[in-house]
């Protein structure tokens, strides 16, 4: 009989693994050969009193944190967070563009997949990071509580892999939010039970500084430390509620390299446009200098807002070169007026093709090692207009939205989303939907208008809870089109659990001879949030390879107040691995 013989460096390296393994029940080894571990996290949803713009008040925090804390995992980590209400309000956690392949029971909005946790009561988040890596966030869904309720998520990539670009000398987390003197439940639930737009926000903030917009506020700056001629990553994320926005840093250029936890092709810029819910990473170079120099950064609103009013201030933070000798004391920190700086110049609040520009720079990377999987043959084609539009006005009660007659309300294709009262993903699965849902959202307008052109005289829109049922691993192809009922605007779309191909994007009504001979099936920017543009389209490619029920929704947070949201229900496949499992023991009930 013959014997064949392992190496010893083999049979060493394996009796290690096996050792761990057995010492560490939650590491796990990967198909790639790289180490995989179950992180665990609590999550102690608290009221803490925080100080900004020369007011205290209360806000709901994760642990005392504002923003919250950092999640960090490598890609095929599990994730174990126990997420614990201490506050009166229902709670839920969404984690903001991971795939949640058939853990559609952790993805987190507020009677879509889960009931609330409510106040005294607690649930468990499980979930594995699956072939992603890069930067994306969670954030409270449900109300307006993730004005303050948000945290990065930080994907490395696995243990044996490197970054496709220049390793960083240091990586840095920029979280772009609004701060609101007023509390943002009043705000909202004043506009619903009026009909009109809502109050704006007070500043912007970065990493939850306002900067010194005012003269009780210098202290409330946000400053990034810097050394001469090294490479930051700073991993960008936009959590505003209703804003996208303009970040930049003065005399400095970027390079961004991945967006919304996807590489990109490496394209250079000194300015950043991000939506809310979108996440870019980039690089930035610091300049060989000799002195302890000083740059602003700044960060400002782009906004199509068809209400006319937005939150037009811009937020400061700070870019502070350091080039003293590792432990000596820099004594000229804090010995100049910051106002005495530049503030860089942004583009105009309504630079739509500027926009427009910055957003046709992002391609996939698409290379070997990260290849663009764009779906090539359809098998379901939908057409979705989104835009506003109008409710009546109840009897007796006087509204304050368009004509002083009717409520503002948003919808997709003339459907405006009624929130239910029990999740949708568990009438699903047990079989009680009936009285719940219906599948009958439409696949196209069901009356056809000029979009972009004159907008027609009845603006009212319908309200239901209507679904699209999908069978497992349909490849769907969907172009959405904006409107101009009651003015034009650009419109975020986040889809829960798929990441998606940007194949196609335009102004004007899509054409569907012309336009699809344009579309870029070799590397499109591959993103789980898009802006619709404003006056124009955009065209999308997923593959439905994701059991469960996942919401779509604009991300400007009055937009999916408004009704500007719908879901998907995708459906099981033949094989267990096709399947969404059963709920958890500890899921929240209604």
């Amino acid at each position: 009989m013959a014997m064949s013989f392992l190496p010893s460096s083999f049979l060493g390296a394996l009796l290690f693994l096996m050792c761990l393994g057995y010492l560490y029940p939650g590491v796990a080894l990967t198909n790639n050969g790289g180490l995989s571990v179950t992180k665990h996290y609590k999550f102690n949803i608290r009221v803490k009193n925080v100080t900004r713009l020369c007011r205290t008040k209360s806000i709901i925090t994760v642990n005392g944190e504002f923003p919250g804390p950092r999640i960090v995992a490598r890609e095929g980590d599990r994730m174990v967070i126990k997420v614990i209400n201490h506050v009166s309000n229902n709670i839920t956690i969404h984690w903001h563009g991971i795939r949640q392949l058939r853990s559609g029971w952790a993805d987190g909005p507020a009677y879509i997949t889960q009931c609330p946790i409510q106040t005294g009561q607690s649930y468990v988040y499980n979930f594995t990071v699956t072939g992603q890596r890069g930067t994306l966030w969670y954030h409270a869904h449900i109300a307006w509580i993730r004005v303050t309720l948000y945290g990065p998520i930080i994907i490395l990539p696995r243990q044996n892999e490197s970054y496709p670009f220049v390793k960083p000398y240091k990586e840095v987390q920029i979280m772009l939010g609004e701060w609101w003197n007023a509390d943002t439940e009043a705000v909202i639930n004043q506009a619903i039970q009026t009909g009109a737009g809502p109050n704006t926000s007070d500043t912007y903030t970065i990493n939850g500084f306002p900067g010194p917009s005012k003269n009780c506020s210098s202290n409330e700056t946000y400053r990034l430390k810097v050394k001469p001629g090294k490479t930051y990553l700073l991993r960008l994320i936009n959590a505003a509620l209703n804003e996208e926005l303009f970040f930049k840093i003065a005399n400095h250029t970027f390079k961004v390299v991945d967006a919304d936890a996807n590489y990109v092709k490496p394209f250079e810029t000194d300015t950043i446009y991000i939506a809310p819910g979108q996440t870019n990473n980039i690089l930035l170079k610091t300049k060989n200098l000799s002195s302890n120099a000083k740059f602003l950064m700044a960060a400002g609103p782009y906004s199509t807002a068809a209400s006319g009013t937005f939150d037009n201030t811009t937020v400061i933070g700070l870019l502070e070169y350091d080039v003293s000798v590792s432990g000596a004391k820099n004594s000229s920190a804090d010995s100049f007026n910051i106002k005495s700086l530049s503030v860089p110049p942004l583009p105009r609040f309504n630079a739509t093709a500027y926009v427009a520009n910055w957003t046709s720079q992002l391609r996939s990377l698409g290379n070997s090692r990260f290849p663009t999987n764009v779906p090539q043959t359809i098998q379901r084609r939908f057409f979705f207009t989104v835009g506003l539009g109008t409710n009546p006005c109840p009897k007796n009660q006087t509204c304050q939205g368009p004509n002083n007659a009717t409520k503002f309300a948003a919808s997709v294709n003339n459907v405006s989303f009624v929130m239910p009262t029990t999740a949708l993903l568990q009438a699903h699965y047990f079989g009680r939907g009936k009285g719940v849902y219906t599948t009958d959202f439409p696949k196209n307008p069901l009356v056809p208008f000029n979009y972009t052109g004159t907008p027609p005289n009845n603006t009212m829109v319908t309200n239901g809870t209507k679904l699209v049922v999908l069978p497992f691993n349909t490849t769907v192809e969907l172009v959405i089109q904006g409107t101009t009922i009651l003015g034009a605007e650009n419109h975020p779309l986040h889809l829960h659990g798929f990441n998606f191909f940007v194949v196609g994007q335009g102004f004007g009504n899509f054409n569907s001879t012309t336009d699809p001979t344009k579309f870029n099936l070799f590397d499109p920017v591959e993103r789980n949030t898009v802006g619709v543009p404003s006056g124009g389209w955009v065209a999308i490619r997923f593959r439905a390879d994701n059991p469960g029920v996942w919401f779509m929704h604009c991300h400007i947070e009055i937009h999916i107040t408004w009704g500007l949201r719908m879901a998907w229900l995708v459906m099981d496949g033949k094989f267990p691995n096709q399947r969404l499992p059963p709920p958890p023991a500890d899921l929240p009930n209604c």
